[in-house]
């Protein structure tokens, strides 16, 4: 841990990941390094290739945004993180002597996204470890990461949302008819077909007919064996960012302004959030006050629902009756155009200070567990 106000902290970002939002990850990382404080922070960039294989990365942050760190051998060495708490860190191959030597790290920030990533899998090896780390625990990642368990709970507690049914691809195999009456009794098309446990819209279909649907279902299925099902909603995309820090041992939630999205796509899908410019990000969006308060409101009480820390962004669609919740990423994204650091700027935290922020939660949490 840190003893010494003085001392530079060993932060460890993990990147990448063998997951469908390995690219995304890579940009959120790039941005999040530029942006980091090197008088305050000893940083090792600790890079997961997409076959699952793990090195420290000691080149350019530039190679890490156009992946070409992959094949940069003179900078990678082998290096893992270690589930032993005694360890406290990560363990790299010494290829001179040929044996590993232990690299004692004070906090981890995981940039990662989707599978192995924000799904429980990574938070649990990191509490293993004994390191802390930014964002949710196991739990809250868990619960975030899967959609229809986050509606399951949402719903429970009288949270406004859209009309939706989950099913397991092996159920569709299996009985295909029934699951497609259930469509055709109570949705009327457009309908939006989702992998359960995927972010950055991947594996995402705007279905508009019966005969699009089994299409739309392979494509979520190639990405997750469970699949969900949402009504089309008409309304304004928002997006609202939750912080949480601890003031004299009380926990804060500090929630952003909205901010509102306009795609330049028909839906805000993978390519209108990565690729192209055309899609405006408006903040503070222009909504009525009642309608902002209920959202920030309702985004704070889907943070404690579900079990966040740290950080959140929680998406919603507004119309002349309210917000209507969509999901909550727990690991939003850190590119140069995501909102989440968009939204804290205008709110007069910048970036480099809410990488501090976060930072110093993990530790307190850590702290505060023992």
């Amino acid at each position: 841990m840190i003893s010494d106000n003085t001392q530079k902290i060993k932060l460890g970002v993990i990147f990448g990941g063998a997951s469908t939002e390995y690219e995304i990850s890579c940009a959120s990382c790039a941005s999040m390094l530029d942006n980091t404080d090197i008088q305050k922070y000893d940083i090792y960039k600790i890079g997961i290739l997409k076959d699952g294989r793990w090195f420290m990365y000691t080149g350019p942050n530039e190679k890490i945004i156009d992946l070409s760190w992959e094949k940069d051998t003179a900078n990678l060495v082998p290096a893992i993180l270690s589930p032993c708490s005694a360890h406290h860190g990560i363990m790299t191959l010494n290829k001179a002597e040929k044996k590993y030597e232990i690299l004692k790290l004070d906090c981890v920030f995981p940039v990662l996204h989707g599978a192995n990533g924000e799904d429980g899998v990574m938070q649990g090896l990191l509490k293993l470890s004994g390191i802390p780390f930014v964002g949710s625990r196991t739990r809250g990642a868990a619960i975030t990461m899967d959609k229809a368990v986050t509606k399951s709970i949402t719903e429970k507690y009288g949270i406004r949302q859209a009309k939706w049914f989950s099913f397991k691809c092996s159920e569709f195999r299996q009985c295909s008819d029934e699951i497609m009456d259930k469509l055709e009794k109570e949705f009327s098309y457009p309908v939006f077909v989702k992998p359960c446990n995927a972010g950055s819209s991947v594996g995402v279909t705007k279905v508009k007919s019966k005969s699009a649907f089994p299409d739309a279902v392979s494509a979520a299925a190639a990405v997750d064996d469970k699949v969900i099902v949402e009504e089309s909603v008409k309304g304004r995309e928002i997006e609202v960012a939750v912080l949480e820090t601890h003031e004299k041992g009380k926990q804060k939630i500090i929630v952003s302004r909205c901010g509102e999205i306009i795609p330049n796509n028909e839906f805000y899908d993978y390519e209108a959030k990565y690729i192209s410019n055309g899609s405006k990000l408006i903040i503070p969006a222009s909504l009525d006050k009642n309608v902002e308060e209920n959202a920030r409101d309702t985004a704070k009480r889907i943070f404690n629902l579900t079990d966040c820390a740290g950080l959140a962004r929680v998406d919603f669609f507004a119309d002349e009756n309210g917000v209507i919740f969509n999901e909550i990423n727990a690991i939003p994204g850190f590119t140069k155009i995501s909102m989440y650091p968009k939204l804290f700027e205008n709110a007069g935290i910048e970036y480099k200070k809410l990488i501090d922020m976060l930072i110093a939660e993990a530790v307190y949490s850590a702290r505060s567990d023992e």
